[in-house]
Order: C-alpha cells, then sequence, then structure tokens
C-alpha cells in the first residue's frame, strides 16, 4: 500500500510552484495537480472547472501554512509528505461537496484543509507500522528521522487539525472525532486480525471500511455541510464517500497483483512480500480451505519466501491467473456500482457527473 521510489519528489522545505491557469485539456489545476481520473471533465467545465481549481488552490496554501513550524525539525518532517504531493482526493471531494450548496463560505477550504491533514497524519503512523520504505515515491520519514519522530509528526499533524476543525463548530468536531475513532479502530482491527469464528473477508472490509471510507465519507459531509446543503445532500454524500472509499482500497488490492505498475505507481507483489491481507488472498485462502487444488497450490507459493524478486515475480503471476483475483475484481466493482447507485437522490449537474465519473474511474482499470 505504499509508493515505488522515483525522482519525481520535491524534497521537504522545498514548495512546488504554482500555476496560475487551469488547463482542459490534461485536467491541471491551479496547485500544479493532476485531477484524479474521473475527475479530469471538471477542467471542461466553464463554471466548475476555474471554482474548483481556486478552491483547490487555496486548500493547498492554507495546508502548508497549517504544518508550518518555528521549530526546524517539525517543520521539515510535517512538510515531508506535504512537499512529496499527492492526488488530494478527499480535500477535492469536500469541495465538490460544497457545491451543492453554496461553495463560496471560507469554511469550505478550512474543512478541506482538515481531512487533508488528518489523512497526512495516518499516513506517517501507516508507515512506521508497515515498515514501508517509500510513500508517494519520496523516502518515508520513518527512513529519514526515525520511527519516533516520524509517530510524533503524525501526532502533531493530528494536533493541527484538531486545532482547526475547532474553529468549525461542535457538529465538525464531533465528525472529526468519530472518523479519528475509525481509523484508530481500523488499525488495530487490521493488526489484530479477526477474531476466531469472524469471517475473515467481512472482517477485511470493515476494517477498509473503517481506515479509508471513514475518511471519504467525512471530506464530502463536511463539504456538504459548510456549503449550507440540504440535509439529504450531505446524507447522499456520507453513503457515497463510504462506499468509494472501500471501492477505492479493493481496487488498490487487485492492482497489486495486476502489474499495472506504469498506471498505479505501485510495483506489483508489494501487499504479498509485507503480508498485507488483502482481498484476493482472503479469497484465495476461502478457495484452499473448501478444497480447490488450484487454489492451494497459488497458494503454498503466496505464503513462500518471497524475498527473491523471482520467488514474488512467480507468486504474483499465479495469483493474477486464479479466479480469487477475479472475484475481488468483482467485489471492488460492485461497492463503486453502490456508489454512483447513492448518488440517485441528487439532482442532474455536473457535481454528480463527476462524482459518478470517478467511482466508475477507480475500477475501470485494465486487470
Amino acid at each position: 500500500m505504499t509508493d515505488s521510489p522515483h525522482t519525481s519528489w520535491t524534497r521537504a522545505g522545498h514548495p512546488r510552484p504554482l500555476i496560475d491557469e487551469l488547463d482542459p485539456s490534461t485536467g491541471v489545476i491551479a496547485t500544479g495537480m493532476r485531477l484524479p481520473a474521473g475527475f479530469a471533465l471538471i477542467a471542461e467545465d466553464p463554471e466548475l472547472g476555474p471554482a474548483v481549481s481556486r478552491c483547490l488552490a487555496k486548500v493547498e496554501k492554507q495546508l502548508r501554512e497549517a504544518i508550518s513550524s518555528s521549530d526546524p525539525l517539525a517543520d521539515a518532517t510535517s512538510r515531508h509528505l506535504v512537499e512529496a504531493g499527492g492526488k488530494r482526493i478527499r480535500p477535492l471531494l469536500t469541495i465538490l461537496a460544497s457545491h451543492l450548496g453554496d461553495a463560496s463560505k471560507a469554511e469550505v477550504v478550512v474543512a478541506a484543509v482538515v481531512v487533508e491533514l488528518t489523512h497526512l497524519a495516518t499516513l506517517y503512523h501507516d508507515d512506521v507500522m508497515d515498515s514501508a520504505p517509500y510513500r508517494r515515491g519520496a523516502p518515508t520519514a520513518h527512513e529519514v528521522w526515525g520511527n519516533s519522530v516520524a509517530i510524533l509528526t503524525g501526532d502533531l499533524i493530528f494536533a493541527r487539525a484538531s486545532i482547526l476543525v475547532s474553529e468549525l463548530g461542535s457538529r465538525a468536531l464531533g465528525i472529526q472525532a468519530r472518523t479519528f475513532e475509525r481509523l484508530c479502530l481500523g488499525q488495530l482491527h487490521e493488526t489484530v486480525g479477526p477474531r476466531d469464528g469472524e469471517d475473515p473477508v467481512e472482517h477485511y472490509l470493515s476494517v477498509i471500511a473503517d481506515k479509508t471510507g471513514s475518511l471519504v465519507a467525512a471530506s464530502g459531509q463536511l463539504g456538504a455541510i459548510f456549503a449550507d446543503a440540504p440535509a439529504s445532500a450531505v446524507d447522499v454524500m456520507v453513503s457515497y464517500g463510504e462506499k468509494v472509499g472501500v471501492a477505492f482500497q479493493l481496487a488498490d488490492d487487485v492492482i497489486d497483483v495486476t502489474g499495472l505498475k506504469d498506471k498505479s505507481g505501485k510495483s506489483p507483489g508489494t501487499d504479498l512480500r509485507e503480508g498485507v491481507p488483502t482481498l484476493p488472498v482472503l479469497l484465495l485462502r476461502q478457495a484452499a480451505a473448501s478444497g480447490d487444488d488450484s487454489a492451494q497450490r497459488v497458494l503454498a507459493l503466496v505464503d513462500g519466501d518471497l524475498t527473491s524478486d523471482e520467488a514474488l515475480a512467480e507468486a504474483v503471476s499465479a495469483l493474477r491467473g486464479h479466479s480469487a483475483t477475479r472475484q475481488a475484481w468483482a467485489v471492488a466493482q460492485q461497492w463503486a456500482e453502490d456508489a454512483v447507485t447513492a448518488l440517485d437522490p441528487l439532482p442532474d449537474s455536473m457535481v454528480k457527473t463527476a462524482l459518478a465519473s470517478f467511482a466508475q474511474a477507480v475500477v475501470s482499470r485494465d486487470v
């Protein structure tokens, strides 16, 4: 669940330059970032495109201000992942949801910064727990400064998010607190594994709903709330966000064994080598336990010593060719379809179209 090394990252303390215009042909926004798949059509809309571009630029500026510190070490460690870039999917969802109401409210930008800070903080902690060497193509913070500094940096960024959300009022604070609780519980449950008698697949789905779906849902929820969107629209964004967040992680699971490094930025088999229990492997174990000979043969490779690149490649190839991977992809597609269905109560608009397009793009990559 981490990125592979490459050379296009910006070292902490050296911000990426901003550009001033949105290019409809490429979907590049004012922050210099390319919009995620499914959202690029926003750039083609003459009203929504520039509005989203300007708001994301404000988010990026306030994000950097929020993590800045007079302490040189805290400043450098906090900037580390921000300067490495990222898709900013959660702030983008906050901004899009705000267009279901009055998107001009300043609180929308603050809410978008809060959800991205929260996401960044979890990455510092996740990378320590996973012993991940890279994140977004950059060396992880614990590789540069050690585990203790990385963990404390995550805590510091959580604190900054809490300060900002407290300024948004008690309702936002409650949403943030409940989301934080789910993030922690998801990580805890992933760490200890399923209880005796608990279905491993159901356990895993609940873990990623907590670790990924909860914050994506909160992103859309906060955007709709602070734009004074109708209560029905707020409910839609919660339901949509939860489902599309799960679909996103499930698709990432499958990509780990499909070899789409160029499209995902992730080396095939990363999760296998790290022993991360992803859906294709869980479904493979179910098949093997039910007596499927082919599943048992593949599982022997997956559970073997994957230290060498040759052994990893053999395990990845075998898992890729097994029906468990196709089954996992079908589960991801169903979650994406459910996310699109959740949008039905919204009136037709470019926002609705973009949200549906993103959910479909999550699982439209070739396998």
